[in-house]
C-alpha cells in the first residue's frame, strides 16, 4: 500500500513538471496566456480520465506554469481553480463515453477556462465594450484555443497511454 501512495505521487509530481515545462515552452511562443492562448500543457488534462495523480499534478503543475503570468496572482489563483475543477470534473466522468472515447473529459477543461480564465481577463485587461460582451468574446477565445489543444494533443495522448497502459502498470 505505501509504494501505491509513492508511485501515485510520483505520477503527480511528473505531471507537474511535464505541465509547467510545457506552459513555459508555449510561453516561449507566447500563446501561453492572455485571451488567445494555445498552451500545450491543457493536452495533458486528459490523463485525469487514467489516474488520480493527474488532479493535484495538474493543478501544481497550473500553479507553477502561471507564476510567468503578467496577469500575477489572478492567474495564479484563477487559473489554477479552472484546472483543479477541469480536473476533478475530467475523473469523473470518465466512464461515460462516446464510441469508446472519453468526449466528457475532454471538454471540460474548455468549459472551466472558458469561464473562469474568460471572466478573469474580463476584469484584468482594457476594452471598449461592455463587461458581458467583453466576456463572451474573451470566453469563446479561450475556449477556441483550447479546443484545438485539447483536440490536437489530448486526443492522440488518450489512445497513446491508452495503448501502453503507462497508468495501469501499478
Amino acid at each position: 500500500m505505501k509504494k501505491k501512495k509513492i508511485i501515485v505521487m510520483a505520477q503527480g509530481a511528473m505531471i507537474a513538471a511535464i505541465y509547467a515545462a510545457a506552459t513555459y515552452l508555449s510561453a516561449v511562443f507566447a500563446i501561453a496566456y492572455g485571451n488567445i492562448q494555445f498552451r500545450l500543457s491543457e493536452a495533458l488534462t486528459i490523463l485525469a480520465v487514467f489516474t488520480p495523480a493527474a488532479i493535484p499534478g495538474l493543478t501544481v503543475g497550473c500553479i507553477i506554469g502561471n507564476l510567468s503570468s503578467p496577469f500575477g496572482i489572478w492567474d495564479i489563483v484563477f487559473g489554477s481553480l479552472a484546472t483543479l475543477l477541469a480536473a476533478i470534473t475530467a475523473r469523473a466522468l470518465r466512464n461515460i463515453k462516446f464510441k469508446g472515447f472519453p468526449l466528457l473529459s475532454l471538454i471540460m477543461p474548455v468549459i472551466f477556462n472558458a469561464l473562469i480564465v474568460g471572466a478573469e481577463l474580463t476584469f484584468l485587461l482594457p476594452t471598449d465594450n461592455t463587461r458581458l460582451a467583453t466576456f463572451v468574446i474573451y470566453a469563446l477565445e479561450v475556449a477556441a484555443g483550447e479546443l484545438a489543444v485539447c483536440v490536437a494533443g489530448g486526443i492522440p495522448l488518450y489512445y497513446a497511454v491508452r495503448k501502453t497502459k503507462i497508468f495501469d502498470r501499478l
